[in-house]
């Protein structure tokens, strides 16, 4: 599998990087296959620097905060009104609701929404999914919305992700034993954080650790906050391989 970060700005788009939102692809069958992995608000224009954003086989959201989802707004748009006529519908994988959520973030009306241009399915917790190479197992987290860690396997690699989580049980199960683990930090450690919503770039360390991880990337810190003192955070509890998400880095998995 490759991974390449299309956003990964915390909570916002920041002067660097838009919203959440990964490309991951993996070859099958003679051609490529590629999903996005959430589509925060910002990433639909940087994904075009990467692809035909018709390319992509589906669409995996781990939450609907729309620093995760929005931009299913304007990809809705692209596909609807494209000049080579409207596109087929493509799947994508959220937590229930998705459908009359983005209806209502684009103001439709929420019959038919955007139904005719994407197939809305639930994410059913525990249960692997299937697209193409990919299987893929959605694990609920600890967030304020139902949110969900992803695990993501392909030709015998496994890309683990958090999504938006605090610290919980269930996060063990994400990352287990994963080949790379792409783990959110948007609290500093030792500041007075709210319970029940963000990691911190400890919290990714004794993750990556405890889980027997093989490698480590650090995402989704805040324009606020200082990415370098997320990763040193990190790195302080894990001495493992360990790195920055970046706008356009690539990653093989």
């Amino acid at each position: 599998m490759r991974l390449t970060v299309i956003g990964c700005s915390g909570s916002y788009p920041g002067p660097d990087s838009p919203a959440s939102c990964y490309l991951v692809e993996a070859d099958h069958d003679g051609r490529t296959w590629r999903v996005l992995v959430d589509l925060g608000n910002g990433a639909l224009g940087a994904l075009q620097r990467h692809l035909d954003p018709l390319e992509v086989d589906a669409v995996l959201l781990s939450h609907l905060h729309a620093d995760h989802c929005l931009d299913l707004c304007g990809y809705y748009v692209l596909r609807k009104y494209h000049p080579d006529g409207p596109q087929s519908r493509l799947p994508v994988y959220g937590p229930a609701g998705t459908a009359a959520r983005m209806a209502r973030a684009y103001d439709l009306p929420e019959d038919p929404g955007m139904s005719l241009e994407f197939d809305f399915r639930t994410w059913a917790p525990g249960e692997p999914t299937r697209i193409g190479p990919f299987t893929v197992q959605a694990i609920r987290v600890e967030h304020p919305v139902e949110a969900y860690g992803l695990r993501i396997s392909a030709g015998g690699s496994l890309l683990a992700y958090t999504g938006d989580t605090a610290r919980c049980p269930q996060l063990e199960t994400v990352a287990r034993g994963a080949d790379l683990l792409l783990a959110e930090a948007s609290f500093r450690d030792g500041d007075p954080n709210p319970p029940g919503i963000h990691l911190t770039g400890g919290d990714c360390g004794r993750l990556a650790r405890d889980a027997g991880v093989e490698r480590l990337v650090v995402t989704h810190v805040p324009p606020w906050h200082d990415p370098k003192e997320m990763l040193l955070a990190a790195q302080a509890e894990w001495d493992g391989d360990a790195d920055l998400a970046r706008q356009g880095a690539v990653f093989e998995v």
